[in-house]
């Protein structure tokens, strides 16, 4: 019971600091005239993105390696296949141009970068430095193409800027930092009650802490961009419900992996079927994108139940291999055989579909 309890406690705590830094932090960028993509991109997807940070961070101080890795490759499969797949399934989400040539090829490079870096067997403190130095760079990028384009949208009405300026007073900066450090203190109990929980429901039913962080870690701590991508879908805020999908991707890798590389004293070791299958599969999600992207630069419902499914699917294979159950082989083998090279070709059908259409109304 007290296992159950930690996990929900946690969970839930966790939940609602993030909501607290998300919207004082969210405050804060819309005021400074950022864009709701570039919003979405850095600050709701960096402060969604906390939860997996501090527990990536408690677990390499704790030693396990593995459930500090597996949080953040298997957030980024949750946040593609889930999130997006269940908010396409509430509504289609429309793909600025900018994600699909700037911040999906990004998320995509990203990913390919960490599978050479963990091909040694460990993401050492030489890694890290590459890794931190990326997510400083993006963060610069997207903060001033943001400003950009809202400068753009936003030219010659000057009476936007003027309310702007007037609801953004001293008592509100105020306010929407002590928002932002009660949802740090939250997120920081959360992740260490929830830590505890899963680390003990691992032990007690046998499964790898890889596993676990892989799925039930991953999938708790990535709520808080469950509840931000299926709202803004809900309200028409779509550019926010992806950006914060790519964003908190890229944020996974470059700033979690990154900081928490620098905690043991030789960097993260990396588990074989890590390296073999976990990773190969994130940076095979993040390639998916791009022709669902490209197909009328729109995320359909069909596409969205595609997402979802292969998430049932990897969280099976996940279970029956680490059961190692009899019907393991035969599974990896439809998967790879069949699965798989269908759903690529319907991919490429669509796209092919798509250019032809783009061609003859040209």
């Amino acid at each position: 019971m007290t296992t159950f309890f930690l996990l929900a406690a946690g969970l839930a705590v966790l939940t609602a600091g993030a909501e607290m830094l998300v919207k004082g932090a969210s405050r804060i960028a819309l005021a400074a005239g950022i864009s709701p993509l570039a919003v979405g991109l850095t600050i709701v997807a960096y402060g969604t993105s906390t939860p997996e940070l501090v527990v990536s961070m408690q677990a390499a101080w704790a030693g396990q390696a593995d459930i500090a890795l597996g949080n953040a490759v298997g957030s980024n499969i949750f946040n593609i296949l889930f999130i997006l797949g269940i908010s396409a399934l509430i509504a289609p989400l429309v793909v600025t141009r900018k994600l699909v040539r700037i911040d999906v090829p990004i998320m995509i490079a990203v990913s390919l970068l960490l599978w050479v870096l963990a091909l040694d067997g460990r993401i050492g403190r030489a890694d890290a430095v590459l890794l931190t130095a990326g997510i400083v760079l993006f963060t610069v990028f997207s903060i001033l193409q943001g400003r950009k384009e809202e400068a753009a949208s936003k030219s010659g009405d000057s009476s936007a800027s003027e309310s702007s300026g007037e609801n953004t007073g001293r008592k509100s900066w105020i306010f929407n930092l002590l928002l932002i450090a009660a949802g740090l203190a939250g997120l920081a109990f959360g992740a260490k009650w929830f830590l505890e929980g899963a680390v003990t429901l691992a032990r007690g039913l046998g499964v790898s802490e890889l596993v676990i962080g892989l799925t039930l870690v991953a999938a708790g701590t990535s709520l808080p961009e469950v509840a931000t991508s299926i709202l803004a879908t809900l309200r028409g805020q779509r550019d926010i419900a992806i950006g914060n999908v790519v964003g908190s991707n890229i944020y996974n890798i470059l700033a979690i992996l990154g900081l928490t590389a620098f905690v043991p004293e030789g960097g993260l070791s990396v588990a074989p079927s890590m390296i073999h299958f976990d990773i190969p599969f994130m940076t095979a999600v993040a390639f998916a994108c791009l022709p669902i992207f490209f197909s009328g630069h729109r995320i359909d419902r069909w596409e969205g139940a595609l997402f979802l499914l292969y998430y049932v699917l990897f969280t099976f294979f996940l279970y029956l291999k680490s059961v190692q159950h009899e019907a393991l082989p035969m599974f990896s083998s439809v998967m790879f055989l069949f699965v798989a090279p269908l759903t690529a070709v319907t991919l490429a059908v669509v796209l092919i579909r798509q250019r032809s259409r783009t061609l003859q109304k040209d």
